[in-house]
């Protein structure tokens, strides 16, 4: 994730922002430019306080105070690029499920963030009524049938409960997980939507095979063989989770997933300058200026290579603080590969929108 400077006044900016902390002026993104834009209030619009020629308005969903993104003001479109991929939406009479909505959209938001990036063609049920991407938040109290996270041609459902730190936390201990993020499950789930866009329908099937396994295999009998027999004993050989190991399918969103967290945190790293340099000997493999955009590196290789020696970092911070690491996973030469088979893809299939690769090389070190 990149960090931004107000406009008007130059202060520091993060991706959540809504007001500028120093001077107040109004804030909106700007998916279509990467840019976090300082606003002037203009009727019942904004202008940009960098170009006031163009008028903006905020999404619909401003109003709920679950979104920042701008729609320009010449378009049909009330809602944002990210918010127009929902269908269902909690109840909005409740307090808590909106404050669980509102944690929704953030990691909503920070998925489209990465996919923008990535040039991943975003079509929604109206663009493609059959499998176009949307999203249902459906609530599972008692009384109400039981949700399943997870994802069908294109619908990705997520239950708003996964939005409460203690009821994840309790889930993630009955599954014997590692690790349970709000972020994780939207990027897990998107990961099965890229994979039948740009796999299955972009004539990969026999390449991707080759690098996660057979994907034909009965899907239902793999996951209760898996719950019932747990992962094979080697499977950190081969496989950056267990779960990964039920099938291909989940093996390819797995990593799918771990490849945008590594991503948005390199990204992260390399706004903030961040360098690992150890204070002892024999260090050199551990030592690394994060000093690329990811998103514009040709290969994997360089990326995994300064990834490592900064989770390494990270996780030792983590335990000064008593916490579990930041990142608990091996990435081996079988998961490199299949990081790479995804960066690779990626590279040959995206659609930058107008002015974003412009802006990204210009950002670029």
């Amino acid at each position: 994730m990149k960090l931004f400077n107000c406009q008007h006044c130059s202060a520091l900016l993060f991706f959540e922002n809504h007001t500028c902390e120093t001077c107040r002026s109004p804030l909106g993104y700007r998916p279509d430019r990467g840019a976090l834009e300082a606003l002037a209030p203009d009727g019942d619009a904004f202008t940009l306080v960098s170009d006031p020629s163009l008028r903006v308005r905020r999404c619909r969903n401003a109003r709920h105070d679950v979104c920042n993104w701008l729609v320009d003001d010449a378009s049909d479109e009330t809602f944002c690029a990210a918010c127009r991929h929902n269908r269902t939406i909690p109840n909005l009479a409740d307090p808590n499920d909106l404050l669980l909505w509102r944690k929704l959209e953030i990691a909503k938001h920070r998925l489209f963030y990465s996919l923008i990036r990535l040039g991943v063609r975003l079509a929604n049920r109206i663009d493609d009524p059959g499998e176009g991407l949307v999203f249902d938040f459906l609530d599972e109290r008692s009384g109400k049938p039981k949700v399943l996270t997870g994802h069908n041609n294109g619908v990705i459902t997520i239950a708003t409960q996964e939005a409460d730190d203690a009821h994840r936390e309790e889930m993630r201990n009955q599954m014997h997980e590692t690790y349970r993020t709000l972020l994780g499950h939207f990027r897990h789930e998107v990961g099965h939507w890229v994979w039948d866009r740009l796999v299955r329908d972009g004539d990969r099937l026999a390449a991707c095979r080759a690098v996660f396994g057979d994907d034909t295999e009965n899907y239902a009998a793999a996951l209760q063989r898996h719950y019932r027999e747990g992962p094979p004993p080697d499977w950190q050989q081969g496989y950056i989770s267990s779960y990964a190991t039920s099938h291909a399918w989940e093996d390819f969103a797995e990593t799918w997933a771990h490849y945008l967290h590594i991503m948005d945190t390199l990204e992260t790293a390399n706004a903030f300058g961040m360098g690992v340099h150890p204070k002892v000997s024999q260090s050199e493999d551990l030592t690394v200026d994060v000093a690329i955009d990811p998103y514009r590196s040709a290969t994997m290789e360089p990326i995994v290579d300064q990834w490592l020696p900064l989770t390494f970092a990270m996780n030792n911070l983590n335990r000064s603080m008593g916490l579990s690491d930041l990142y608990p996973f091996i990435i081996t030469d079988p998961v490199r590969a299949k990081l790479g088979f995804i960066h690779r893809m990626l590279q040959e299939t995206r659609q930058d929108l107008p002015g974003t690769a412009a802006l990204a090389d210009q950002a670029a070190p």
